[in-house]
């Protein structure tokens, strides 16, 4: 079932989409949440004249978009996590870990616009995320997970001290 978001809905679009749902999903929440309009001619009509009343607006946001991607590209990320077993993550790490991320390192993203592939990293390695911040400017952002343990370096050899047994004596 087609139906034309008014609002950003997180994982399944941004306002003014275009979406393809299930009829049960669309029926039961979007719809009478005031979430959605179905797609009908209609509807994608006023949709279109909405755009088109939006240019101005719509371009702002677009720049506002691109000067983000712009910062994403200067922008290198490495979120540690704690490791188990080989390079498996006690846990995992999710969109929000990654907004925290490049909040930290100054870039400004909501969580809403980034989508993870399988939406959770449950290994340590090069990782690459979709950043969605307009229907018209996405970028795929690499970051790395790593592990948070100290490295530890191969301590030399200490040389071993001789033990002297004392048998013990008697005394009168």
């Amino acid at each position: 079932m087609d139906i034309i978001l008014k609002k950003d809905v997180e994982n399944l679009g941004l306002e003014f989409d275009t979406v393809s749902v299930k009829p049960g999903y669309a029926r039961n929440f979007l719809l009478p949440q005031g979430i959605a309009l179905l797609a009908t001619p209609k509807n994608k009509a006023a949709l279109e004249a909405t755009l088109e009343a939006r240019k101005e607006e719509e371009a702002k946001l677009i720049a506002a978009a691109n000067a983000v991607v712009d910062q994403l590209k200067k922008t290198s990320i490495t979120i540690p996590a704690k490791v188990g077993s080989g390079d498996k993550l006690f846990g995992s790490i999710n969109n929000a870990d990654l907004s925290a991320a490049l909040a930290k390192a100054g870039v400004s993203v909501d969580k809403k616009y980034i989508k993870i592939p399988g939406n959770t990293i449950k290994r340590t390695g090069k990782v690459t995320a979709n950043v969605r911040l307009h229907r018209n400017v996405e970028y795929n952002f690499e970051f790395d997970i790593v592990s948070d343990a100290p490295v530890e370096a191969p301590k030399p050899a200490a040389p071993k001290a001789k033990v002297v047994e004392e048998t013990p004596t008697e005394e009168a």
